[in-house]
C-alpha cells in the first residue's frame, strides 16, 4: 500500500484545519501523526481513510502496483478510534465472528488465537455493553490490527487503557505491523514510540 498526498488541504467554512500537505506514505513503515487536542489530527485520519473529501488537492491510493479508488478502500483499510463504537447488543464471541465474517484474519491468526491475544477469554460470553471502557478499547484495537489489511489507522489507541492496557497494546502492534502501513494519530509517546516516521499536523496550519 502507498498513499500519495499532493497538496492536501481540509477546511471548514472559511477555516482551514490544514492545508498544502504533500507527503507519500509507504508500506512496512509506521508513521505518527502529532498535534495537540484539536488540532486537527483525527480530520487528517478520516482523509486518509477517504470518509472525508479533501477540500483541496488529491489523494492516490496504490496496492499492488494497482490504483484503489476513494470509494473501495474501506476494503483496505482497518480503522481503531474512540468515535467509533461496538455493537453493544452481542457478546464478545458474537461480535469477533461478525466482524471476522466480513472480514479475513491476519495470517497467523484465527478464532483461538484471536481469544488468546485478546486476553478477554474469561468474557466471551458477556454483551459488550457490560464492558469497561478498557476491555471496549482492547476489543477495538485486537479488532484492527489481527484482520487482514495492508492499512491500519489508530487513533489515540491507548484511550481508556492502564498501565497494563499499554503494554498489551504495544505488544499487539509489535506482532502485527511487520509488511502493512500503519498510521497513528497520537500527543502521547507512550503510544508511536516504535514509529518511524513522524509529521506534526501544526506544521501544516498555514
Amino acid at each position: 500500500m502507498v498513499i500519495s498526498l499532493e497538496d492536501i488541504g481540509r477546511r471548514f467554512n472559511r477555516e482551514w484545519v490544514f492545508r498544502h500537505i504533500d507527503y507519500q506514505f509507504q508500506a512496512g513503515q509506521s508513521y505518527a501523526v502529532l498535534g495537540p487536542n484539536g488540532s486537527g489530527k483525527s480530520t487528517f485520519l478520516q482523509v486518509i481513510a477517504a470518509s472525508l473529501i479533501p477540500s483541496a488537492g488529491h489523494i492516490r491510493y496504490m496496492a499492488a502496483e494497482k490504483k484503489i479508488e476513494p470509494d473501495s478502500l474501506y476494503q483496505h483499510l482497518s480503522l481503531a478510534a474512540p468515535y467509533m463504537e461496538l455493537i453493544e447488543e452481542f457478546t464478545l464471541i458474537e461480535q469477533i465472528r461478525f466482524h471476522f465474517a466480513l472480514r479475513n484474519y491476519l495470517t497467523g491468526f484465527d478464532e483461538e488465537a484471536f481469544l488468546e491475544l485478546l486476553g478477554l477469554r474469561h468474557a466471551k460470553d458477556r454483551q459488550i455493553r457490560h464492558f469497561s471502557s478498557g476491555m471496549k478499547q482492547r476489543v477495538k484495537l485486537a479488532l484492527a490490527c489481527c484482520s487482514d489489511a495492508p492499512l491500519v489507522l489508530l487513533d489515540e489507541p491507548t484511550s481508556n487503557l492502564d498501565k497494563q492496557g499499554v503494554d498489551w497494546y504495544l505488544n499487539l502492534v509489535t506482532e502485527t505491523r511487520a509488511t502493512r502501513l500503519v498510521i497513528v494519530c497520537s500527543n502521547q509517546e507512550k503510544e508511536y514510540g516504535f514509529c518511524e516516521q513522524v509529521i506534526n499536523i501544526i506544521d501544516y496550519k498555514l
